[in-house]
C-alpha cells in the first residue's frame, strides 16, 4: 500500500474514534461540548495518533490495542493548542485555517474545553486499561503523563514564555523544543511500543527515532514561520519574529537550519534500519514532514 493511502487509512481510523469519543451530553452547558468538538475535529495531520498506530502495526500488533491511547494523545495535543492560542499565551487568531477556540467561544469556555479534553484523555485511557487488563497500559499512561506535564510539554511552554523577547543560548533552545514539541511526539511512539511489547532494544531505537522526529518537526515549523503562507499553514506566518523569539532560523540562518533539518531527519531514520521493510511507513512519514508546507 502506498504511503499516502496508508496515511489516509490511519487518519480515518483516528477521526472515527475521536468523533465517537466526543459524544458527550451536557444539557445545561452545550457550548462546552461544541467548543471541545470545534478544535478536536478541526482536522490537521493527526501526526501523533498516526505514529502510535504505525508503531503498533510495525511491531505486528492490532492497532485497536493502542487506538484509545493514540486518540487520547490527540486530545492532549488539542487541549494544548487551545490554551497556547489564548491571549495570555501566544494570542493567536487562527488555527488550521479557522478562528481559534477563544475567538469563537470566549476565553472562559476555551479554557474549560481544553481542561475537559485533557481529563477526557485520561478517562479514556483508564477505561481502556481496565477493560483490557493489560498492565503495560499503566506504564504507557505514565509515559504520556510525564511527557504532557512539567517534565515535558508544559515545561517547554514555560521556557518559551520566559524566553520571549530574549536571545537565548543554543542549549536552552534545544531543551525548550525537546520538551514543548518533542515530548508529545515521543509520547505516542514510546507508549505504543510499550503496549505492543517492544523489547528494550526496540524501545531504545524507536525512542531515538521519535526524539529526532520531534526536533525535525520543530525546525521545519521555524522555517515555515519564515517561508510559509496563510493559505498553506492556516495561520499567519511571522509570529515568532513579532514575539522576538529565538528560533533555529534566527540562531543558524535559513540555509543552515534547512541543512540541520535534513541531517536530523536522516539520523532519525537511521534508528529504523534494523526493523527493515516493516518500518517503511515510519521512514516515509519522516521524509514527508521535511517536505510539508503546513
Amino acid at each position: 500500500m502506498k504511503f499516502e493511502e496508508k496515511q489516509r487509512q490511519y487518519i480515518k481510523t483516528v477521526e472515527d474514534s475521536l468523533a465517537e469519543s466526543i459524544k458527550l451530553e451536557n444539557p445545561y452547558y452545550p457550548s462546552l461540548r461544541a467548543a471541545m468538538e470545534y478544535s478536536l475535529m478541526a482536522g490537521g495531520k493527526r501526526l501523533r495518533p498516526v505514529l502510535a498506530l504505525a508503531v503498533a502495526e510495525m511491531l505486528e500488533k492490532d492497532i485497536r490495542d493502542v487506538l484509545a491511547f493514540a486518540c487520547s494523545i490527540e486530545m492532549i495535543h488539542t487541549y494544548s493548542l487551545i490554551h497556547d492560542d489564548l491571549p495570555a499565551m501566544d494570542n493567536d487568531d487562527y488555527r488550521r485555517g479557522k478562528l481559534t477556540n477563544h475567538k469563537v467561544f470566549g476565553e472562559a469556555t476555551a479554557i474549560l474545553a481544553g481542561d475537559a479534553l485533557l481529563n477526557l484523555a485520561y478517562e479514556n485511557m483508564i477505561e481502556d486499561a481496565i477493560a483490557s487488563k493489560n498492565s503495560r497500559k499503566l506504564e504507557a499512561m505514565g509515559i504520556i503523563a510525564k511527557y504532557a506535564g512539567a517534565q515535558g510539554m508544559i515545561g517547554g511552554q514555560a521556557i518559551d514564555l520566559d524566553s520571549e523577547g530574549k536571545s537565548i543560548p543554543e542549549d536552552k533552545l534545544k531543551a525548550m523544543h525537546r520538551l514543548k514539541t518533542g515530548a508529545l511526539i515521543k509520547a505516542p511512539v514510546e507508549a505504543a511500543a510499550v503496549i505492543s511489547g517492544a523489547n528494550d532494544n526496540e524501545f531504545r531505537l524507536l525512542s531515538g527515532f521519535a526524539a529526532n522526529l520531534g526536533l525535525a518537526f520543530q525546525i521545519k515549523d521555524d522555517i515555515l514561520d519564515v517561508e510559509g503562507s496563510m493559505d498553506n499553514m492556516g495561520k499567519k506566518p511571522g509570529s515568532d519574529a513579532l514575539s522576538l523569539k529565538t528560533t533555529y532560523v534566527t540562531m543558524y540562518g535559513l540555509e543552515e537550519a534547512s541543512n540541520l533539518l535534513r541531517n536530523v531527519t536522516d539520523e532519525g531514520v537511521s534508528y529504523l534500519q534494523s526493523f527493515g521493510e516493516r518500518a517503511h511507513f515510519l521512514r516515509d512519514l519522516a521524509i514527508s514532514l521535511v517536505k510539508r508546507n503546513s
